[in-house]
């Protein structure tokens, strides 16, 4: 039970629940199986697996919960086959060529009858929910992931309004002046060896991979007019991760010591223990770790209509605009902050923001030019191209 990546938001107006309550709610919403020709199924699901069946494991004011996505996954390719057969046997025997209407229907037939018989693919993702600080965590690999999450808690609440975790400066400005200016850095963060550089005003990005961050290349570049927008940090004696120009947190990996404790704790050979360790142990350090990355860009940022106008439209460009309801679905409403930062954060989103090599479901090339520094290059993990319902 430990992280990976970490999608921040913040809940206002949280809902007083108690755990029996929430639990009970959970149950409303527990995942089945795919019936039917179903496409895709969203529900609620045990985080210790097989093994239990508790949908909520809360400790210390820590909330843990799972959710399972289910999706039918039906090649583009047989569907295209099996509708140009379609279709030419209908031309020869009919002697016409068939409109584009009549094409479409026969592709939406096809998929109807294949759908039941296509493989289905299940993820989890876990939510963390810190009813202390009013926060929620989503280890989940892209933000539109993190949204569909989202979607679920609010329907088994009835009501959640969130806005996705801001600080009052941009991380963009902050990353860069951590690779320009290492007096500019707290003490207790150390530069990785990646990062990823964007030029302004276009779509080039430059990509060191196990590089020195603090050598003459990457700062001439930044002197330049590069702009960071992800570096790999270290928080001494904590964690190292990568931290993106949205403020989510990607590649997390705890420091030993930590593991240690959570190995060495006695658990009796009790998965559920050992789970529920684990987790405690990993939401303290993220808790904190949160509240150290706060502090170095500024504090948090209050939440605004521009603010929540430019987290609409992220999470809109990462796909459909029908599956990035999120957390625009309900955004809280506008607070005290400073308008000023509130219209750079919009901006910044806009512009300045760049798409995660990792995030799910993308298919396509590179938006723009891209070089590499190091041994290696940016790998991208593609899926193979699939038709969803």
């Amino acid at each position: 039970m430990w992280f990976k990546t970490a999608i921040l938001y913040r809940i206002h107006q949280p809902p007083q629940l108690a755990a029996d309550a929430l639990a009970s709610a959970l149950e409303e919403h527990v995942s089945r199986p795919l019936e039917g020709n179903n496409p895709k199924r969203m529900g609620w699901t045990a985080p210790a697996g097989r093994k239990s069946d508790m949908l909520l494991h809360e400790l210390q004011g820590h909330r843990l919960m799972t959710a399972l996505r289910q999706e039918r996954l039906l090649p583009a390719s047989v569907v295209r086959e099996e509708v140009e057969e379609r279709c030419d046997e209908i031309e020869e025997r009919e002697g016409r060529k068939l409109r584009r209407q009549e094409r479409l229907t026969i592709k939406e037939q096809v998929i109807e009858e294949l759908l039941p018989r296509a493989f289905v693919r299940s993820k989890k993702v876990d939510l963390w929910w810190d009813t202390r600080r009013d926060l929620l965590c989503v280890n989940a690999g892209s933000r539109k992931a993190a949204e569909e999450v989202l979607d679920l808690l609010r329907e088994t609440l009835g009501s959640l309004k969130v806005t996705p975790l801001a600080t009052q400066e941009l991380p963009v400005r902050a990353m860069t002046r951590w690779l320009s200016e290492p007096d500019s850095r707290p003490a207790w963060l150390l530069l990785g060896d990646q990062a990823q550089l964007r030029s302004k005003g276009d779509d080039a990005s430059f990509t060191a991979r196990q590089a020195d961050l603090e050598g003459d290349e990457v700062r001439s570049m930044v002197e330049a007019g590069r702009q960071a927008t992800k570096i790999a940090i270290t928080l001494e004696g904590q964690a190292s991760l990568v931290l993106q120009d949205d403020f989510t947190f990607k590649s997390l990996r705890f420091d030993d010591a930590l593991i240690e404790e959570a190995n060495n704790a006695e658990d009796d050979d009790d998965a559920i223990i050992r789970l529920e360790t684990d987790f405690v142990l990993m939401a303290d350090a993220l808790a904190h770790l949160i509240e150290q990355m706060l502090a170095a860009l500024g504090g948090e940022a209050k939440a605004t209509p521009a603010t929540a106008k430019a987290s609409q439209e992220s999470a809109a460009g990462e796909g459909d605009p029908s599956d990035s309801r999120g957390a625009a679905d309900e955004q809280a409403p506008a607070g005290s902050g400073d308008d000023a930062v509130a219209t750079e954060h919009a901006e910044v989103s806009a512009s300045a923001s760049l798409p995660t090599d990792d995030d799910e479901g993308r298919v396509g090339g590179e938006t723009g030019p891209r070089e590499a520094l190091g041994a290696t290059s940016e790998q991208h993990e593609e899926e193979d191209e699939t038709t969803h319902a």
